[in-house]
């Protein structure tokens, strides 16, 4: 697909990670204790059930298989394993494994949608990498290997679903392509969900609120964000802009559970935002085209300087 980058472009994919990032206040502050694999299919059947029956279109051809693999990968194993690092690490590790997403994302992209990595986004990414370690790794945090598993998988599956995406041109809209993967994940979540954690708990006021808010903005909102921006920008471009996410998680953290915030953590945002902008490419151009301007403004011209007999730097 064409690179189209704009800047209303990313302000609409910013969305992704921005729900994204209330994920973790959501989740410690609403929905029900260790039952990952329930909360996954909750996030994703019933919103997806919900626009396929609004956009009444199904799946034809080839798209069936596609929207089961791209639902898997992008949605229903990525949460399964996104919530099992979550409850197996400690939030700033399970960040900070996750921020690897670019990279991994960028390198799949070269190899399976002809997407070169550039210079300026490998170096975004690194920093970006790094502004997250600053910004959410803690020196007590604790490793257990199926938590570092669980992370690794989600981030190579996501990043393997985005790519195929990219490769896949769409047959529809990007809300109808939404709902058909969210429902793919929702089917493939819940038997397992069953089948592993029993039945579906008791659901208060609070878990419903949960659940809606999760659903609604952190899932279906935010994918048909995300993949706006995936259909008309790189890959690794698009999956930079995801580092926002425990930007505004830590930042959630700090106004609402009150979590400290000191220097390292303000440097750990400058060097995510920094990370983000300048993995950009269509932005660096933006600012080189506005310094040349600037600089044609100010150097004179050769036939200016024939004219202007005032001009003796000429």
């Amino acid at each position: 697909m064409e690179d189209t980058w704009t800047w209303r472009t990313v302000v609409i994919t910013l969305v992704a990670p921005v729900a994204w990032g209330t994920t973790y206040v959501t989740t410690e502050g609403l929905l029900p204790d260790d039952r990952p694999l329930f909360s996954a299919a909750v996030r994703a059947l019933p919103v997806g059930l919900a626009i396929v029956a609004l956009r009444r279109r199904l799946p034809r051809g080839v798209w069936w298989w596609r929207s089961l693999v791209l639902g898997t990968c992008t949605m229903g194993l990525f949460f399964c394993l996104l919530f099992l690092a979550a409850y197996r690490l400690p939030g700033g590790l399970a960040s900070t494994m996750t921020a690897m997403s670019p990279l991994v994302v960028m390198a799949l992209a070269a190899v399976l949608a002809g997407e070169p990595p550039t210079r300026a986004g490998v170096v975004g990414a690194v920093v970006g990498v790094l502004g997250v370690a600053l910004l959410v790794l803690r020196s007590d945090a604790a490793v257990d290997l199926v938590g570092v598993l669980a992370a690794a998988g989600a981030v190579g599956t996501s990043a393997l679903g985005f790519v195929l995406l990219k490769r896949w041109d769409p047959p529809t809209d990007l809300l109808t392509l939404t709902g058909w993967q969210l429902t793919a994940a929702g089917l493939v979540l819940a038997p397992v969900a069953l089948v592993v954690e029993g039945a579906p708990p008791a659901l208060g006021t609070r878990n419903v609120v949960g659940y809606a808010w999760i659903g609604v903005v952190g899932t279906g909102l935010a994918y048909v964000c995300w993949f706006h921006g995936l259909t008309r920008m790189t890959a690794g471009a698009t999956a930079l802009v995801g580092l926002v996410n425990p930007v505004v998680g830590t930042l959630l953290g700090v106004l609402v559970m009150h979590e400290a915030f000191g220097p390292t953590q303000a440097l750990g945002v400058t060097l995510v935002l920094g990370g983000v902008l300048a993995g950009q490419p269509a932005a660096l151009a933006a600012v080189r085209r506005r310094r040349v301007s600037r600089l044609s403004h100010r150097t004179p011209t050769v036939e200016g300087c024939a004219t202007a007999s005032s001009r003796p730097t000429c």
